[in-house]
């Protein structure tokens, strides 16, 4: 298991492709580096690929502590740091992009360009914390399987929920959050659900900047997607559409264009 120390933790870390520039991935919570396969097939012929999975999730060492989105953009700049190549390119999804914004704010001389997917700078509407707060006792409680299948349509458009030609697909992506310790899970849950608004500070993030939202997206509304693009100067908004949250499992195509078209543009 590749894991490296970072940060005081014992990380899970995976790098694939031998480009002059190196691009790291931030999966999305209850995920893995897993969800970028499709990614790193199409880029690593141009990018070192360096992807991580956050600390209590995928195969990284479920720690007592660190859950909040300032720790975790700690342990994304000590990553960076170790890997003797910055200034990077990082692209984050869902809760990876909500820690890379911090890792740009805290840190912007460590990087070259940022990729937001289906993602916010704003706290967690109150409105939705009730419905974690349950199915994180769940989780806690009698493991992640019984709770997966009630988080579908936060995931995912109603066309890959119910389609058979989906089934198979759909599982496939289902599994990776099972396989989550679920102490890991529950505390990750945890301090993406308690994280504070920097919307307010996001202006000073001057890097390239590509902002992917989808038309179908019930976990991140597209209103948070252009709060973003409005705030962050020079940026760029694509839709991925026909797609819910998760667009690298319903539309990994699209997204691929939308970054090689992207970085097609910086490099």
């Amino acid at each position: 298991m590749p894991q490296r120390p970072i940060n005081g933790a014992q990380l899970n870390v995976i790098e694939s492709g031998d480009g002059p520039e190196t691009l790291v991935l931030l999966h999305g919570l209850l995920f893995s580096h897993r969800m970028f396969d499709a990614q790193v097939e199409a880029l690593q012929s141009r990018f070192r690929c360096v992807r991580m999975d956050f600390r209590g999730q995928g195969e990284s060492e479920v720690t007592r502590s660190g859950y909040d989105l300032d720790t975790l953009a700690d342990d994304v700049i000590a990553l960076i740091e170790s890997l003797d190549a910055a200034p990077v390119h990082l692209l984050g999804f869902s809760m990876g992009g909500m820690v890379g914004q911090r890792v740009a704010l805290k840190r912007p001389e460590l990087l070259k360009s940022l990729v937001l997917m289906n993602t916010s700078a704003e706290a967690e509407r109150k409105s939705k914390r009730p419905r974690f707060a349950l199915l994180n006792l769940m989780a806690r409680l009698f493991g992640l399987k019984p709770v997966a299948p009630k988080i579908l349509d936060l995931l995912f458009s109603d066309r890959f929920i119910h389609d058979p030609a989906c089934a198979e697909e759909r599982e496939r992506w289902l599994a990776m959050v099972t396989a989550n310790d679920k102490i890991g899970a529950s505390r990750a849950v945890k301090g993406v659900v308690s994280r504070t608004s920097i919307l307010d500070r996001i202006a000073a993030i001057r890097l390239p900047t590509l902002i992917l939202t989808a038309d179908e997206d019930r976990a991140t509304s597209q209103a948070r997607a252009r709060h973003m693009h409005e705030r962050i100067e020079g940026s760029r908004l694509v839709m991925i559409e026909d797609s819910g949250h998760m667009t690298t499992a319903e539309q990994p195509e699209s997204v691929n264009r939308a970054l090689c078209e992207f970085y097609d543009s910086i490099l």
